[in-house]
């Protein structure tokens, strides 16, 4: 009789994957490889960084790290989220973010559309993500969802140019006309 096989892989696969540019995560046991992000996507991501790091920083709210870092939140959830905001210093190890941040942001692209909006969105409320956000390029859209009774709830969107003052933390203001600029 051969060896039996995993049902559901854990961190110890995750540490196996290829270091070959592509990004593996691991939600409920299931693996997720997807190739490496567009420049567009990787702009819009690193004028959101300065964003956010601007402003919790400036404030001691919490520290902004960005992919590719790891963030496990079980032995059988390490995502490689784009942007994540932690607030206790602790969390951050060696082997990368441990246990839930207070943000995450997800800019989508083709291959992670529906993952990034569905599954991950779920897992994230279920493991305790406080803030989870997801740009939205082709839109060119911004919705921020807050943890409520263990659900997102829908509680900022700007679109276009606007600018997104988000609810929850006073002075945060998103100027999303910086995000799709061209260069």
């Amino acid at each position: 009789m051969g060896p039996e096989l995993k049902r559901k892989l854990d961190y110890s696969d995750y540490l196996a994957t290829p270091d070959d540019g592509k990004r593996y995560e691991i939600v409920e046991g299931e693996l997720y490889v997807t190739p490496a992000p567009s420049g567009t996507h990787q702009r819009i991501s690193g004028r959101l960084e300065r964003q956010i790091a601007d402003f919790f920083h400036a404030r001691s709210l919490g520290e902004m790290l960005h992919a590719p870092i790891d963030v496990i939140l079980t032995s059988g959830d390490i995502v490689q989220p784009d942007i994540v905001v932690v607030s206790n210093p602790l969390q951050v190890s060696k082997r990368g973010i441990e246990g839930a941040p207070l943000l995450v942001a997800e800019i989508l692209s083709p291959s992670t559309r529906e993952r990034d909006q569905g599954l991950k969105a779920r897992r994230y409320a279920e493991l305790g993500v406080q803030h989870y956000w997801i740009v939205d390029p082709e839109a060119r859209r911004l919705d921020c969802y807050r943890l409520e009774a263990g659900a997102f709830k829908h509680v900022a969107q700007a679109e276009g140019d606007a600018e997104l003052e988000h609810p929850a933390w006073e002075g945060l203001a998103l100027d999303l006309a910086a995000l799709w600029r061209q260069p």
